[in-house]
């Protein structure tokens, strides 16, 4: 068993199992807040009578209000060798896998790194030339990493998941019962050493069956000691815009496509039929493109669907809705269904058309995925998601919805049911919690170093 330790204040740092290789990389706690379940040491912070109570205050803030919010966001992992610590790891991660069902339907499930995932015992360091995190989650399923170093720099070489298609619960009628294993070399993750790798936005790596979406992303291998360098490496998705030059050119410069600043406004879409409302939506919707140009030259254009220029029409029964939305020249297509035996409603089949720039290959692009399984709710309710969600299509082919409620069956009285909430939006609220304990817990600590301070201040006077 790890023997109790107490760590001194001048920053946040992970407690080492001597006893393991390899061990999740994991912020400890005051102990006014319960340690996470399965930890031996408690990270040991208590004001002494010397502390004024300013000190206290600028001492326990900063630990509060930033520590445990990053804990809320992602993962910690690390890797070691005897004393030397060879990769960190930070980060959160989303998946998408299609596999066959027993009735010979294409099916995909959508599912996060889980609280319990933890760092395997088949992480190594390789005499600290080329590390590998292994993390192991739910029944047998993982992701790996293979990090490399070349010319003062290191990278992700390697991202490889495997999946055990016969956990019923990720995997529902699934006809095969064995490993589902992919890999893919196309990570986009390097940096120079000894600095940090960070980016925060998201980060698609397209597999075979598999989609995997990395996010508030921190790494470093072969770092100087066993924390992150202060020295970052930004990924490009998060560094700001370019400011275009107005110099004054006689030849004309390439059109570039550049996002949009701003999120889609939301728009209301419903659906009537002879029996009234059988459709209510909500949304702001913004499309994503990846497209290759007669250069051979990847370019992706991003644009929002306005409301005020888009026309909504579809049908209901009770078992099949679907709404189709035109902006002209884009058309989008959702498919709702029913199933039976969970009652519940879920996006079945998601479709597109759109023109895109001559510069491509070919001016139009079609895409359609008829095996989804997005935004399950009960029916009878409402699906209800206020954080922005990607509904992928294709590898080249997303859709990013903002403010999305919506109910495809048993509307009454055009009035929506009581909504589910997605797991983004009960996630956020997990910050204000934590802060306000954190708060809450700061007071007390305040209050306790007054009272002693005041105790042993009247303790120095006799009375004559």
């Amino acid at each position: 068993m790890s023997h109790m330790s107490v760590r001194t204040l001048t920053s946040c740092r992970t407690e080492r199992h001597q006893a393991n290789t390899t061990r999740p990389y994991r912020l400890t706690a005051p102990t006014f807040l319960p340690p996470p379940t399965g930890h031996k040491h408690i990270f040991l912070l208590l004001p002494t009578a010397t502390m004024s109570r300013v000190v206290v205050y600028r001492l326990f803030a900063p630990l509060l209000l930033l520590g445990f919010v990053q804990v809320a966001l992602s993962k910690r992992f690390e890797v070691i060798s005897g004393n030397q610590t060879c990769l960190l790891a930070e980060f959160s991660a989303n998946f998408s896998v299609s596999y066959e069902t027993t009735a010979k339907k294409g099916a995909t499930v959508l599912f996060s790194l889980p609280e319990d995932a933890r760092v395997d015992n088949r992480s190594n360091c390789n005499n600290m030339t080329a590390p590998v995190l292994v993390v192991s989650f739910g029944n047998g399923h993982s992701l790996s990493m293979n990090f490399t170093r070349h010319n003062g720099s290191y990278k992700m070489d390697v991202l490889t998941v495997s999946f055990n298609e016969s956990d019923n619960v990720h995997f529902p009628n699934a006809s095969s019962k064995g490993i589902l294993v992919t890999f893919s070399r196309s990570a986009d993750i390097s940096a120079k050493m000894n600095t940090t790798y960070r980016c925060t936005s998201d980060s698609t790596v397209h597999m075979k069956n598999v989609n995997v979406t990395l996010s508030h992303v921190r790494m470093e291998a072969f770092p100087s000691n066993d924390n992150f360098s202060k020295t970052e490496t930004i990924c490009h998705a998060d560094m700001p815009p370019t400011v275009p030059s107005t110099t004054l050119v006689t030849t004309l410069a390439p059109t570039t496509v550049t996002p949009p600043t701003s999120n889609p406004i939301p728009g209301v879409y419903n659906v009537t039929n002879s029996n009234g409302t059988c459709l209510l939506a909500k949304m702001g919707l913004q499309i994503n493109i990846t497209y290759t140009t007669l250069l051979n030259e990847s370019i992706m254009k991003v644009f929002n669907i306005l409301p005020n220029s888009t026309h909504a029409d579809g049908n209901c029964s009770s078992d099949r809705a679907s709404l189709q939305l035109t902006d002209d020249p884009t058309k989008l297509i959702f498919v709702f269904v029913v199933n039976t035996t969970t009652n519940k409603f879920y996006l079945k089949e998601l479709s597109i058309s759109t023109r895109i720039p001559s510069t491509a290959q070919g001016k139009e692009i079609t895409a359609k995925n008829d095996s989804l399984t997005y935004l399950q709710t009960t029916l009878g309710k409402s699906y209800m998601c206020h954080s922005e969600q990607t509904l992928q299509v294709n590898p080249n082919l997303s859709i990013n919805t903002f403010e999305l409620h919506i109910q495809p069956f048993r509307v009454n009285d055009a009035k929506y049911g009581t909504a589910e909430e997605c797991q983004m939006d009960k996630d956020d609220m997990l910050i204000p919690i934590i802060v306000g304990a954190a708060l809450a817990g700061l007071v007390l600590i305040v209050l306790i170093a007054y009272l002693i301070g005041r105790k042993r201040s009247h303790a120095g006077y006799q009375t004559i």
